[in-house]
């Protein structure tokens, strides 16, 4: 079984972890049908609709 021979100092840990902070923003774009910001290739939330088709039939408030 693998056993550290040294101890890995604080530094390393904490680059190791600093490493995953680089993340970026998700990419948005406008829906086609109600212009809202929405993440590409996924059903818009508000209208309902991907690739100009109707896919969900959204509860209107």
């Amino acid at each position: 079984m693998g056993v550290p021979k040294r101890r890995a100092s604080k530094q390393r840990g904490r680059q190791r972890r600093a490493a995953n902070m680089n993340l970026e923003a998700p990419n948005l774009v406008k829906c086609p049908q109600c212009h809202e910001l929405i993440v590409p290739h996924t059903v818009c939330n508000v209208c309902g609709y991907y690739k100009n088709k109707e896919v969900l039939k959204v509860r209107s408030k």
